[in-house]
């Protein structure tokens, strides 16, 4: 059994930040990419941030130079920093992690529960 568990989430006013944390527990072998992704009322799920066990992170446009995610191998931790919060950044913000349960399993996605953004005066 594998589970992600987000938290930091709440509520926000514009030009704020918010720090959200993922922690992956488990039957865990290794974790290749880790990732945020968010879903607004009526929109699609989408990408915001990644960040791979090598290489370079890659971001969302819009939340270029506000967001930043980093990782904590040891803890199988991930973060998102993010600031100069807006309201068309509320959404419920998703952790997935890419991972391998065992030495000869593949590589399947993992997803958390959501923690709720909210951004507004």
């Amino acid at each position: 059994q594998v589970q992600l568990v987000e938290s930091g989430g709440g509520l926000v006013q514009p030009g704020g930040s918010l720090r959200l944390s993922c922690a992956a527990s488990g039957s865990i072998f290794r974790i290749h990419a880790m990732s945020w992704y968010r879903q607004a009322p009526g929109k699609q799920r989408e990408l915001v941030a990644a960040i791979p066990s090598g290489g370079s992170t890659n971001y969302l446009d819009s939340v270029k130079d506000r967001f930043t995610i980093s990782r904590d191998n040891a803890k199988n931790m991930v973060y998102l920093q993010m600031n100069s919060l807006r309201p068309e950044d509320t959404a419920v913000y998703y952790c997935n992690a890419a991972l391998k349960t065992t030495y000869l399993a593949g590589y399947r996605d993992y997803w958390g529960q959501g923690t709720q953004v909210t951004v507004a005066s």
